[in-house]
């Protein structure tokens, strides 16, 4: 619904509105215009940026005829027989889930790769594999810590997206350049003290049904991260 009714329509109401402006612009200028040639150039920029975006949403599409067309790649084992698997290192999980790309075609083994941040070639290796990734089309990846549940002053995980991708979460034309200058701008404590305090109720809450107790315990912590989720951050984030 959201491609159907928000992103699609976007899409093609921006290019058939800058397409007219555009022939009316070549018109212009052929007439001899001046200040046509500064607003073709900007148009066909736009258009450019609309087109990428059409293309950026355009790779998470595909026919859905039931549940055997769905596809997931998981990358954490929640919980099983009471217990929550927070204490196993992020490999094991990724590892653990692969074996299920191995029974059933609904799953897909999540990619990944081990960077070892204090080692300049091992960090180089990854922005390596970012840059291919994102460049072919993929969304991007997420950075975590070795741990599952890091310490005090690491977050437990951040979205890093490739440049084509975020046309979808800042819009088409996030890429021109007074677009980024205001982007740039964006406060993130807010929104990193949100997400280490929504990890931590997300844990409690999972240990809280993973040992059986009631209901009601365990909706105290997802009412709690909802809480969390109405407070006001940069709408830019």
């Amino acid at each position: 619904a959201l491609l159907r009714e928000q992103y699609a329509p976007v899409a093609a109401a921006g290019v058939v509105a800058l397409e007219a402006e555009i022939a009316a612009l070549e018109g212009a200028a052929r007439r001899g215009i001046a200040e046509a040639g500064v607003a073709l150039a900007a148009a066909q920029s736009r258009l450019s940026d609309l087109r990428a975006y059409r293309e950026a949403y355009g790779r998470y599409c595909w026919d859905v005829g039931g549940v055997a067309d769905l596809r997931i790649a998981p990358f954490h084992l929640m919980a099983a027989q009471s217990h929550t698997f927070t204490d196993r290192e992020h490999p094991w999980h990724i590892e653990t889930l692969a074996r299920l790309a191995g029974v059933s075609p609904l799953f897909i083994a999540t990619e990944t790769l081990l960077v070892d941040t204090a080692n300049a070639e091992s960090v180089a290796a990854g922005v390596a594999w970012w840059l291919a990734h994102t460049e072919a089309g993929g969304e991007g990846m997420v950075i975590k810590p070795l741990s599952f549940v890091p310490g005090a002053k690491c977050q437990p995980a951040i979205k890093v997206r490739g440049r084509e991708y975020l046309r979808i979460i800042y819009g088409a034309e996030y890429t021109q350049s007074e677009n980024l200058a205001r982007l740039k701008e964006r406060g993130l404590a807010a929104k990193r003290s949100l997400a280490t305090r929504e990890f931590a109720l997300g844990i409690e809450g999972l240990e809280r049904f993973a040992a059986g107790d009631s209901l009601r315990r365990v909706h105290e912590c997802a009412f709690a991260v909802l809480a969390l989720e109405s407070e006001p951050v940069d709408p830019r984030l």
